[in-house]
């Protein structure tokens, strides 16, 4: 079993009136990459915050590494790296002073780690440069890196492609995933794109008005959206056994409803038709079904959205 980095136990948070955040019980496992997905306002950044030490929870128990005391707590907050919300950083000032600030205030001795992360967020060449003038791209790249100076067990990113470039996104995904490989970072992402966390992520986390709904594993995510012919008939062995020696298939499934999911054929219905009919067999019902990966999320939190993905 993966040590628990993180677990919370009915996490609660209060705005006066307004509950932000509601009984949270949550782990996360070490060297896993946790996809965090909701809506605007759902409570993602108030989560993180609350990790972070940005706020304090109303109710509950938060822990790191097992450590739970307020004091432990911000003794382990040490190992965790976060860039939270839009980066804090210096506009008069270059990428390498920003660094600098930061290395000085975290009490990091070594400053060649400041060009070492430089580079390894595309950031090696800005030289004098004031980040004032830098892209919003270039600002999360550098918010990145500041999340990376003190090389974190534990790094936690909200929204950290906003304003990349398809080419930094792809970027930004392999340097996580390095992370993940090389130095077995764990990595929390709360991102409302929601193709590129599919790319990136292991794990995700769905939350929504304050509440987790579900916590689903990215194999298991893979086939509740893989697309399919759903076969819906009243002899499922005979049916299943025709597709077999007929269709010269084994890549089908059957659900608990007694639904097959016959995977292969998707442009040919019609022949998946002819054969069981031949075979006379009574058919039900046949159809194209999958959801693509917004679909899936989108009915999960409770709305179209007006086809438009999750808000951060």
């Amino acid at each position: 079993m993966s040590a628990v980095i993180l677990e919370t136990r009915s996490l609660t948070k209060m705005y006066r009136q307004t509950t932000a955040l509601e009984h949270i019980d949550l782990q996360i496992e070490k060297g896993k990459i946790y996809g965090f997905i909701g809506q605007n306002g759902a409570g993602k950044t108030t989560f993180l915050r609350l990790v972070t030490g940005l706020a304090f929870p109303t109710s509950g128990t938060l822990a790191l590494w097992g450590k739970s005391g307020m004091k432990e707590l911000q003794e382990q907050r040490k190992r965790i790296g976060c860039m939270i919300e839009t980066p804090a950083l210096f506009p008069t000032m270059t990428a390498y002073q920003n660094m600098e600030v930061q290395r000085i205030q975290r009490g990091i001795p070594d400053k060649q780690v400041i060009e070492k992360t430089l580079e390894l967020v595309g950031l090696g060449d800005t030289g004098r440069k004031n980040v004032r003038n830098f892209s919003l791209g270039m600002r999360q790249r550098l918010g990145i890196a500041i999340a990376l100076l003190n090389t974190p067990e534990f790094l936690i990113l909200d929204e950290p492609i906003n304003g990349l470039d398809p080419a930094g996104i792809v970027e930004v995904r392999n340097l996580l995933k390095s992370l993940n490989k090389e130095y077995g970072m764990t990595i929390l992402i709360s991102s409302h794109i929601l193709e590129e966390l599919y790319q990136t992520a292991s794990e995700f986390i769905l939350i929504d008005k304050g509440r987790i709904i579900e916590e689903i594993p990215e194999h298991e995510l893979n086939e509740r959206c893989k697309r399919h012919i759903a076969v819906k008939t009243a002899d499922v062995q005979k049916a299943m056994l025709v597709l077999e020696e007929r269709l010269h298939t084994d890549n089908f499934k059957l659900m608990p409803d007694d639904t097959i999911r016959l995977y292969d054929y998707l442009n040919d219905v019609e022949k998946v038709a002819a054969v069981l009919s031949d075979a006379h067999i009574l058919v039900t019902g046949l159809s194209i079904s999958g959801d693509t990966l917004e679909d899936y999320f989108l009915g999960k939190i409770g709305g179209t959205n007006n086809g438009k993905s999750p808000k951060s």
